[in-house]
């Protein structure tokens, strides 16, 4: 097993303002595995709402602010598949036209890594000795699949929790519906998203839906709770952190 023993923590606004103990979770999972970590006190918002909504020089100067705190950084760990997809392929966007800072935001794009994508594939864990007792299935939030293409390390981490069943959901890489903006901008569409992905949950038979970004699952809870639904909802690091 490879361990990095610098790693500086990138944490999503989400989880930053409403789900902190998701960050708690992926730091007692560090703590475990030898790893020591720093925490920038003054990070911010990567820039990606500004982004997806076509605000492109509000999300240049969250850019740069991102790339001024982290560019020493040897290597940046986000529990966010959406958040680390911003820093790796938007932020060279951002900057086509800028060779000083396209330099900067290709260096940092390149040491940008989501949990499970750092866990797996740079420290070559699989099993982090975590438990828990039931079925679960997987969400595959967007940009963590498609932007950066993640998709086996998770799996790889549930299969190997103990007393855990792990199933399939039908259609588990197909939208929740949430998208940041698009929630807010289509809302029929997406409760009809989001009333699709629980039925597909709930059909699974799982009494816990996991992922990786806490704004799908978060979408999640919500249908799940206006359905009332015995089903809860986990980001992956908080299951990894749990023990018999």
């Amino acid at each position: 097993m490879m361990i990095n023993k610098n790693i500086t923590l990138f944490i999503q606004c989400i989880i930053d303002g409403m789900y902190p103990e998701v960050g708690e979770a992926m730091v007692q999972i560090f703590q475990k595995l030898g790893v020591s970590m720093t925490c920038p006190t003054d990070q911010t918002c990567c820039g990606q709402p500004a982004f997806n909504s076509g605000y492109r020089k509000e999300a240049r100067e969250a850019a740069k602010r991102f790339i001024r705190i982290f560019e020493n950084a040897e290597l940046i760990v986000c529990p966010s598949g959406s958040c680390v997809n911003m820093v790796r392929h938007h932020y060279p966007e951002l900057f086509h036209d800028d060779p000083k800072w396209l330099r900067r935001s290709e260096q940092i794009s390149s040491t940008t890594y989501e949990f499970t994508e750092y866990l797996v594939d740079v420290l070559g864990v699989e099993d982090v000795g975590a438990s828990y007792r039931g079925k679960i299935t997987y969400h595959d939030s967007c940009h963590l699949l498609r932007g950066i293409g993640v998709r086996e390390q998770p799996r790889k981490l549930i299969r190997n929790v103990r007393g855990t069943e792990f199933t399939e959901m039908k259609d588990s890489d197909r939208c929740c519906g949430f998208g940041g903006a698009f929630s807010v901008k289509y809302p029929e569409i997406s409760t009809a998203m989001a009333e699709d992905k629980v039925k597909n949950i709930t059909d699974s038979g799982a009494d816990v839906v996991v992922g990786c970004d806490m704004g799908c699952l978060m979408n999640i809870q919500g249908m799940l709770s206006r359905k009332e639904s015995s089903v809860r909802v986990m980001h992956i690091a908080q299951l990894l952190a749990l023990r018999a």
